[in-house]
């Protein structure tokens, strides 16, 4: 879809579910990779969110409760950096702190212009590992722990 567009995107996903069962005779790829995709905060403005009603949008801890996320206790931090500093002196002046966007448990986030790893709220989507501006962030799997998949 996102070379395609939205109707020809769904068209060839369509396609390839239906009619060929996954063996469809091409391949769309990326020309680069998610972690080159990012755009510079200079370029770009904020996007206000609005707050979560408890209706249709609930608030980010209220969700990871109900994904059933658990931790060992006295496991090691299985979100490891690189590079401490990469966060604060690139990632957080050229692209605005993307960490405490692109995770979608809010792991990560800047007090006081440095970053703080909440990996007990991890919902192992390996989202920072693929999506780092420098990849400085090693997802290593947990010791113990996760979340809890309903039906699997």
């Amino acid at each position: 879809m996102a070379r395609l567009g939205l109707f020809l995107g769904l068209g060839a996903a369509a396609a390839d579910t239906y009619i060929f069962r996954g063996k469809a005779p091409w391949t769309l790829k990326h020309h680069r990779a998610d972690n080159e995709s990012l755009r510079l905060a200079k370029d770009s403005k904020p996007i206000e969110y609005p707050k979560p009603d408890g209706k249709i949008s609930f608030p980010l801890l209220d969700n990871l409760a109900r994904s059933g996320t658990s931790h060992g206790e006295n496991q090691p931090c299985h979100l490891v950096l690189k590079d401490p500093s990469i966060a604060e002196n690139y990632n957080l002046p050229v692209f605005a702190g993307p960490e405490s966007r692109y995770c979608p448990a809010g792991v990560y986030e800047f007090v006081d212009s440095k970053l703080v790893i909440n990996s007990q709220n991890c919902v192992h989507c390996k989202t920072c590992d693929i999506k780092d501006p420098k990849q400085n962030i090693n997802w290593v799997t947990p010791e113990d722990g996760g979340p809890l998949y309903a039906g699997m």
